[in-house]
């Protein structure tokens, strides 16, 4: 894919508790899809792939939380995970965690990026 890089940034204003974002890097020259949420008003973000199957866990654009919004969920068979971690607690792949992406925030933006090693 022509323009992807390993970076992503967003400003933070346009992520509100409980909302999420998805973008696409290129890690070690492969296309990766990911997203990035704001839960209680931190920044999370993981490789939009279920530990379960390996299918993207949204499978209506961009709704990653449970209802309640205190975990995230796939779509498709209801792996859901923890946001801080990623690691699932409940459906098909209990243990199981979801792919991290290093996320932070530099100055009024919020940066995702490729992990160390895939850069």
């Amino acid at each position: 894919m022509i323009g992807l890089l390993n970076r992503w940034q967003l400003p933070v204003a346009a992520l509100a508790p409980g909302q999420s974002a998805k973008f696409s890097l290129r890690c070690a020259g492969k296309a990766v899809e990911g997203f990035v949420v704001n839960h209680e008003g931190r920044f999370y973000a993981y490789v939009n792939r279920c530990a379960h199957v390996g299918t993207p866990l949204d499978m209506w654009p961009n709704e990653f939380f449970t209802d309640d919004g205190r975990h995230l969920i796939c779509a498709t068979h209801g792996a859901v995970y923890e946001p801080e971690t990623g690691l699932c607690i409940a459906g098909p792949c209990p243990g199981a965690s979801l792919t991290w992406l290093p996320v932070a925030v530099e100055g009024a933006e919020l940066v995702v990026s490729c992990p160390e090693t895939e850069r």
